[in-house]
């Protein structure tokens, strides 16, 4: 079967990420590695990853390999000003649910939007009675370089098609 609109797809990748800077790019450091015991699973068409992602996926099959390079344009853009904003420090206590050490310079907040929805804020300052957080996606910037394999196609079924969510071993338990 070949991954198309309503598909499950199970696969393994390592993403590296390089930036340009002027002429000069980076060379690529690996940022994260999705192998056999943490495999990423996904709905096709809902993988919360950029939308070229997936085209870089359409028509392959199980046991298929894939090597694509995703431009920072096409990945998660450029860094957005407007997203980078300082906030009361008596927003984090305790209660909720944050640590002291948590708001250290360099740190992710794990957060809530308005619509319960999980985000996250790198800390950039400590501003005194404020701290100034960035909400650009982490690899805003970054050129994208996957490489992996496909070890799973599957029809997605219609509960996990109303959900959006694949089921079962390697997706949510309900």
């Amino acid at each position: 079967m070949e991954i198309s609109n309503n598909t499950v797809v199970g696969l393994t990748y390592e993403l590296k990420v390089s930036k340009e800077e002027g002429e000069i790019e980076s060379v690529p450091f690996s940022v994260e590695i999705r192998d056999e015991e943490d495999p990423f699973y996904f709905i096709f068409g809902q993988s919360g990853l950029p939308e070229k992602f997936e085209e870089m996926l359409i028509g392959k099959k199980e046991k298929d390999t894939f090597g694509f390079i995703i431009k920072a344009e096409e990945a998660y853009g450029e860094a957005d000003d407007e997203l980078i904003m300082a906030l009361p420090k008596n927003q984090f206590t305790k209660e909720n649910g944050f640590e002291p050490g948590m708001l250290d310079e360099g740190n992710f907040l794990p957060l809530i939007d308005e619509n319960g929805y999980p985000m996250q804020a790198k800390v950039l300052k400590d501003l005194g009675e404020e701290v100034l957080l960035d909400f650009n996606h982490p690899l805003v910037g970054f050129d994208l370089h996957f490489e992996g394999e496909i070890f799973e196609v599957r029809e997605a079924t219609p509960e996990e098609l109303d959900h959006g969510h694949v089921h079962g071993e390697h997706g949510h338990q309900h």
